[in-house]
């Protein structure tokens, strides 16, 4: 399926070719800058011959499989804390105010071996959202806005989206953070967060924590009086937005920008998995069936696909298009596409465009009086 919200006009396709062709090019140094800097730093699951590897991940596996639904668990009541960080509001345009909203997330993990190091990590146990309210009127609709791998502090996902631009279209606006990252991760932790990363149960669990912690969100903006609430994430918040588009029927939208879609295909993609095409092959099922449980991919929509959209970029090198167009296919939603790439992102003003006539249509905004 596609949907022509922002065409492409013959005579830009020159531009579109030199604009990919710088975009891919950024993609392509910082994954080769990423993947030297994993290297240096080494992980267990290196020192492994492919038999133990074999092995390890058909223990894991086996240790997620039968979980079904109950794996993710049934959203909480909560009661966050909230502190005013600010007012909002240029003369003329609606008031607003910006809070900071905390609340303990109280994660188990599916598999009880990993409690007691999952646990070690004290400060991913508070779940965090900046939120931008509107303070006149009824309680508006939300848009919750999930950043992307190593992503999701307030300052610069604040310039990262269009919240002033969601805001004044009458939107009340929540970016929400991912377990182990920003205000989630440990002051004094060096390197990375461990979700997602070498282990595949981090991976696992750290999406299960998510899926708990946004469930609770939403269930505590709609227990408040929100009409409407929807999610839009990017690159690993576009993983997160479609995997919660599999367990939530009454999301407003769903929209998954330059998703991840597989963690299998993207340990691929990075060299990660087998020395040989055989043992690649090999190991790249068997990580796949390891994160059945948390893959948008093989779990079918709850939220009504009329309701979705996916964007990706044409020149991406970290998740490239594939990933958009498998997620499109699996989901039969809508896929558009900007001309640059995932982080030098040219041409995705045209692309919210897009996503401001997508919500207009689905009556989350408002449309403008002729």
């Amino acid at each position: 399926m596609s949907r022509q919200r922002f065409a492409k006009r013959p005579e830009r396709s020159l531009l579109h070719s030199l604009v990919g062709s710088a975009a891919a090019a950024v993609d392509r140094a910082a994954t080769l800058a990423a993947t030297a800097s994993a290297k240096r730093r080494g992980s267990r699951a290196d020192s492994l011959s492919h038999d133990q590897r074999m092995q390890a991940l058909s223990s894991i596996a086996d240790a997620y499989a039968g979980g079904g639904e109950r794996f993710f668990r049934s959203p909480r009541l909560i009661d966050p804390v909230r502190r005013q960080v600010r007012r909002v509001g240029e003369s003329g345009s609606a008031p607003g105010v910006v809070e900071d909203l905390g609340w303990r997330s109280d994660y188990v993990c599916f598999l009880p071996d990993l409690d007691e190091r999952y646990a070690r990590f004290r400060t991913n146990g508070q779940a965090a959202v900046r939120l931008f309210r509107h303070q006149r009127g009824e309680p508006r609709p939300v848009i919750v806005l999930v950043h992307g791998y190593l992503g999701g502090q307030f300052a610069a996902e604040e310039r990262v989206w269009p919240v002033k631009w969601l805001f004044k279209k009458g939107l009340d606006v929540a970016l929400f953070v991912l377990p182990f990252h920003a205000v989630r991760g440990e002051p004094e932790r060096k390197g990375p967060p461990p979700f997602p990363g070498s282990d595949p149960r981090f991976s696992n669990e750290g999406f299960r924590q998510a899926m708990g912690d946004l469930r609770d969100f939403i269930g505590w903006l709609r227990q408040k009086g929100h009409p409407k609430v929807g999610v839009m994430g990017m690159s690993l918040g576009g993983y997160s937005t479609a995997l919660l588009a599999t367990l939530e029927e009454d999301l407003a939208f769903a929209v998954p920008m330059i998703p991840l879609a597989s963690l299998a295909d993207f340990a691929r993609d990075q060299g990660r998995l087998g020395n040989n095409p055989s043992e690649q092959l090999l190991e790249y099922e068997a990580l796949d069936r390891v994160h059945r449980a948390v893959s948008p991919l093989h779990r079918p929509l709850k939220t009504p696909k009329e309701r979705v959209l996916i964007i990706g970029a044409e020149a991406d090198r970290i998740t490239p298009l594939r990933h958009a167009r498998r997620m499109a296919g699996h989901f039969d939603a809508p896929l558009e596409t900007w001309p640059g790439g995932h982080l030098l992102q040219l041409g995705r003003s045209e692309a919210f465009r897009g996503v401001g006539s997508f919500l207009t249509d689905l009556g989350v905004i408002e449309p403008r009086p002729a």
